[in-house]
């Protein structure tokens, strides 16, 4: 098969692997930048250029879609799927994956447990918001935010005010859960084939530390 690979970084441990394994089992693979693309989209025979080059035909394609290019990435990604090109995550799900209010949305109505999120927009709003999720400590998460940047845990009422009027009068958009304690600062990511669970990961934060993501030290 010829496979694309979305990435900015080939040099990257995770791109580096995916292109060793795809060609160890006999594949053709090109990575390609999603932000040096640009795209002809017509009804009969669209396309994807690079450097004046059309990139022609994949069979399949595994995005790595960076959280910074996430709308021009996915455009490309998108432009794949409409040449019939096979992608190991749709467009969809990427867009819906980096917008946490959506996904959560998404969870609740398929009656998947989650921590007590609210959301709204005005300043007047955050005393019942904060009853809302059982008061502090509480945490607050940017929509968009990756790799733990912009989640912070407000533990006192006094500390979530503040930090949510700051927020607001940035015209940032957030969401603030209630804060599950038991947890210990560790979680446990699963991953899902259809209906089934096929493997998962337990992470934990470093001490003194209540998120587990692995750029802030979690192992």
């Amino acid at each position: 098969m010829r496979i694309a690979i979305l990435s900015q970084g080939p040099q990257l441990y995770s791109t580096r692997r995916l292109v060793e394994a795809a060609v160890a089992r006999g594949h053709e693979v090109k990575v390609i930048n999603p932000l040096k693309c640009y795209m002809n989209i017509n009804m009969t025979k669209p396309s994807i250029h690079m450097a004046g080059k059309d990139l022609g035909h994949f069979d399949a394609v595994i995005p790595r879609v960076g959280a910074s290019v996430t709308f021009y990435g996915s455009a490309v990604l998108r432009q794949l799927e409409m040449m019939g090109v096979y992608s190991v995550n749709s467009s969809i799900g990427i867009a819906r994956s980096r917008d946490k209010l959506r996904s959560m949305q998404l969870l609740s109505r398929k009656g998947i447990g989650l921590p007590i999120t609210g959301f709204a927009n005005k300043p007047s709003d955050i005393p019942d918001l904060i009853d809302m999720v059982g008061g502090a400590p509480l945490v607050v998460k940017l929509l968009e935010g990756t790799q733990g940047i912009g989640v912070v845990l407000a533990e006192t009422r006094k500390a979530a005010e503040s930090v949510l009027e700051a927020f607001m009068g940035l015209k940032a958009n957030i969401m603030v859960q209630e804060y599950i304690a038991e947890a210990q600062g560790a979680d446990i990511r699963c991953f899902v084939l259809g209906d089934k669970v096929i493997a998962a990961m337990k992470r934990q934060a470093k001490p003194g530390e209540f998120r587990s993501n692995l750029h802030r030290g979690g192992g």
